[in-house]
């Protein structure tokens, strides 16, 4: 029974990381969309090429550097290092 609730604590820390993680990409979209709508509100008849700025990578305090972020939300980590300390505790 104990083990259960380590288990299923475990995997609330788990789903409450990766929610974090989903809500910030959530609010990175959410602002990409803005400033694609302006972008297209401002260059209606202009070519878009034109309008986006030039990003450096080496700025990583840049708004939009952390904005163009790609996020990745690779969960099989988690599970394969569960699944690793579940076998360990069974041969125990």
């Amino acid at each position: 029974m104990l083990s259960r609730l380590q288990e299923l604590k475990k995997e609330e820390e788990t789903l409450l990381k990766i929610k974090a993680a989903l809500n910030d990409q959530l609010n990175r979209l959410k602002v990409e969309e803005l400033t694609l709508q302006s972008i297209i509100s401002a260059g209606e008849g202009q070519d878009l090429h034109e309008e986006q700025p030039q990003v450096d990578p080496k700025n990583v305090d840049d708004e939009s550097v952390i904005n163009q972020t790609q996020l990745q939300l690779d969960t099989m980590g988690y599970n394969d290092e569960e699944m690793e300390e579940e076998e360990e505790d069974s041969d125990t």
